[in-house]
């Protein structure tokens, strides 16, 4: 079978996925790793919604979560189906009810109590409706058990909010409107048929079968009596029949028990691939329920060897590989890709290869950006899938055409417009780009004539600089490794544009005029506008001043040297917000989990507290690293400091708990920070694994004192990535004073890439 598609013939043959013969070794734990799964960590927001408590299996295509405001909704509004996107909003909704059929909506409002929720479990009481929920979850297909506890008439709603629904004697079946060329079906079975069937519109229930239109629904009614219903349903976006088919498959000879116990399996196993030891229980939840968030997206929507594509509209033959998408690349290139590529590497290659599915499914050929269920959104800026292709390629990952990767990647860096936010082919200012080597900004008063700019997201100038610098520096390193030498070196040389913008009096990458001045009076923490959209992107100056993943050494001397450069990141987290914190959220409520300047609550940032190792003071990295975790990624509501993006900032969290964590996509290298756990490993199949040992590793003992790898003396802040897949051990001794010696010496920094012209 293909290697993903394993993932969904498993529940053909689900019994040999048992608890019973999944070897996970954890060393003094209360239990297998998803009993320290909490979804509701990060559940209320400081500013932006970070998490939602999503039930799903790895990467599935069914996910669900509570229908309501966020954690502290005193209501349920319905119980879910299926949501369709990352943080998207529902699709489907069941209503159970009893009491007077007068009192039936299309969504029904619920007081409730008794909530619990697991990764592969739902369980909730509706009091004053008497009403106990039970569910349990599958890949494409999922199961209630409803019981009714009032001697009265008994009711379920369906709701399709934009679609069509209808009752074959047996079953609801129907789809939702997603977009104009996708739709998502359903197939629902109750076991217990009801007495009657009516539909319900705005003016009362009706007689009949069938209903379209917006917020169509079904009425089920089921004489008095207390009673249990059992309800499986599949989902499928292909069509009716292949929902039913889902549902048959997954759920149809089960219970919502044996569903729980096999979705518990599952999940112990994807989440047992990296054992740890020591630590306190906060921080085993911590990491466990970041590395499940790292399984909430993308996901896989091939169905039965078929899926249908948003992409071009039409249904396709997977050829015996998973077809995935929902991956937001612009958060997910940075970390979550790397961890994928440790924890599941053929799936990490079914991912790159649905990527170039995508592309060729598309009119033009271009790489996505923010492939979802409804097709590619374009949004945020630059074209980061290419940092995905050759950081795997470099990592021993070959299961796809890096032909057609590098096409797809210079299709989009060439022929599609530079501008965020928008899928428009290049024009006036992609022509600027490629002559002068930045985007230009606009002055005060100045209005915008280029039709690709989006009114709200503007120019993004430095982002898109920066970011577009280090995509073209990918590139180069995509054609060296297919042997275009004049690609490699036009695009090496393009790597460095950021310089463009490098202004040498204030050490900033500061926005330009299309006539080549730094645009003056400038201030990099509130110019910009909202989100700072005219000069940077979501983030201030003070972020994108380290924006240059790909060039470390370069960054450092054009700060005027080792010195200069650890000043300016002390600077970075010692200088103040410069306003209270309401004004300055109302302009970047983005950047959150302050700490000075510093923003722990957006991706461009991750790398930034590891930049001390690149200057001879890595003590000052393990320092940062600790103390970023502890005060900013909690076992608590509030636990998350900014948008989370499905596993783009908590891969962050599992690297950085490990003890490493991958600075530059595209260099097969990773950056030594502290490790949280006395032990780690990381499980990498045919019975290899890389072991982390952290003597002494404590809340006060974060500091190195010396390190060995694989038994012999280490003094480099840094490893490769054969280091770890040929298996071994890297050993830390740990103290709670800094060993300023240790990896200090410029000689040993992490490489860089540098180019002479």
């Amino acid at each position: 079978m293909g290697r993903g598609r394993g993932l969904f013939k498993t529940m053909l043959t689900i019994g040999i996925i048992t608890i019973a013969n999944i070897h996970i070794t954890l060393s003094q734990t209360d239990g297998y790793p998803v009993d320290y799964v909490n979804p509701y960590m990060g559940n209320i927001s400081h500013i932006l919604v970070p998490t939602f408590p999503t039930i799903h299996l790895p990467n599935s295509m069914l996910r669900v979560y509570p229908e309501r405001g966020d954690y502290t909704g005193d209501l349920l509004h319905g119980l879910p189906v299926i949501i369709t996107s990352h943080r998207g909003s529902s699709a489907f909704n069941l209503s159970p009810f009893q009491g007077s059929e007068n009192e039936i909506k299309p969504v029904i409002d619920y007081s409730y109590d008794l909530e619990k929720l697991t990764p592969y479990s739902y369980s909730v009481y509706l009091d004053e409706q008497q009403i106990s929920v039970n569910y349990g979850i599958s890949h494409q297909a999922a199961q209630y058990e409803i019981a009714f506890e009032k001697d009265q008439y008994s009711y379920l709603v369906i709701n399709s909010r934009n679609g069509e629904l209808h009752w074959d004697g047996k079953a609801v079946s129907g789809y939702q409107q997603l977009t104009k060329n996708t739709r998502v079906f359903l197939y629902l079975e109750p076991k217990q048929q009801p007495h009657s069937i009516s539909i319900l519109k705005e003016n009362g229930t009706r007689e009949g079968t069938d209903i379209k239109g917006r917020n169509a629904s079904l009425i089920l009614k089921y004489k008095k009596g207390k009673r249990t219903i059992h309800i499986n349903y599949g989902i499928s976006f292909i069509d009716e029949k292949q929902a039913k088919r889902n549902m048959n498959r997954e759920v149809i000879t089960k219970t919502v028990a044996e569903l729980q116990k096999e979705g518990k399996a599952i999940w112990d196993k994807a989440l047992g691939k990296f054992n740890i030891e020591g630590g306190s229980y906060d921080d085993k939840s911590v990491f466990y329920t970041s590395l499940y968030r790292c399984y909430e997206r993308p996901v896989c929507i091939s169905e039965e060897g078929r899926y249908f594509s948003a992409f071009d509209g039409k249904i396709h033959d997977d050829k015996g590989r998973d077809f995935y998408t929902d991956d937001w690349i612009w958060d997910s290139y940075r970390a979550h890709h790397p961890l994928r590529i440790l924890s599941d590497p053929d799936k990490e290659e079914d991912i790159l290869h649905s990527f170039l599915l995508m592309a060729e499914q598309m009119d033009n050929y271009w790489m996505p950006t923010f492939p979802e269920i409804t097709g590619d959104s374009r949004r945020m800026n630059s074209n980061h899938a290419v940092a995905s292709f050759i950081d795997a390629y470099r990592k021993g990952l070959k299961k796809f055409d890096l032909s057609d990767a590098f096409l797809a990647s210079k299709n989009a860096l060439t022929q599609k417009t530079l501008a965020p936010w928008s899928g428009r082919p290049a024009g006036e200012l992609d022509i600027f780009y490629r002559e002068k080597g930045y985007i230009p900004s606009l002055r005060d008063g100045e209005k915008e004539t280029i039709p690709e700019v989006s009114s709200f997201e503007k120019r993004q100038p430095v982002a898109v600089t920066l970011g577009t610098s280090y995509d073209e520096w990918c590139l180069s390193q995509i054609a060296s490794e297919l042997g275009l030498k004049e690609e490699h070196q036009y695009y090496s040389q393009k790597s460095f544009n950021y310089r463009n913008l490098f202004n040498p009096e204030t050490q900033f990458f500061h926005p330009k005029d299309k006539a080549g001045l730094f645009i003056e009076p400038f201030d990099y923490r509130f110019s910009g506008g909202l989100g700072a959209r005219e000069a940077y992107g979501e983030n201030n100056g003070w972020t994108y001043r380290w924006d240059v993943q790909h060039n470390i050494a370069d960054l450092i001397e054009l700060m005027g040297g080792n010195q200069k450069f650890i000043n300016n990141l002390n600077d970075l987290f010692s200088t103040p917000m410069g306003r209270g914190k309401r004004e300055f959220y109302t302009q970047l409520p983005d950047q959150t989990g302050n700490v000075g300047q510093f923003s722990m609550a957006n991706e461009p940032s991750l790398h930034i507290p590891y930049l001390y190792n690149y200057a001879g003071e890595p003590w000052k990295t393990q320092k940062r690293i600790r103390k970023l975790l502890k005060e900013w990624f909690r076992n608590d509501l509030m636990g998350v400091p900014g948008d989370e993006d499905g596993g783009g900032m908590s891969s962050f969290v599992v690297f950085s708990q490990l003890g490493f964590y991958p600075v530059t996509p595209g260099l097969p290298i990773y950056n030594i920070g502290s490790p949280v756990f006395e032990k780690s490993e990381i499980l990498l199949g045919n019975e290899k694994k890389f072991t982390i040992l952290a003597k002494n590793s404590s809340e006060e003992n974060k500091y190195i004192q010396s390190a060995k790898l694989n038994g012999k003396t280490w003094n480099k802040p840094w490893f490769t990535h054969e280091d770890i897949i040929k298996g071994g051990t890297l050993e830390l001794i740990m103290g709670k004073i800094a060993n300023k010696n240790w990896g200090s010496s410029i000689s040993n920094v992490p490489p860089s890439f540098s180019f002479q012209k």
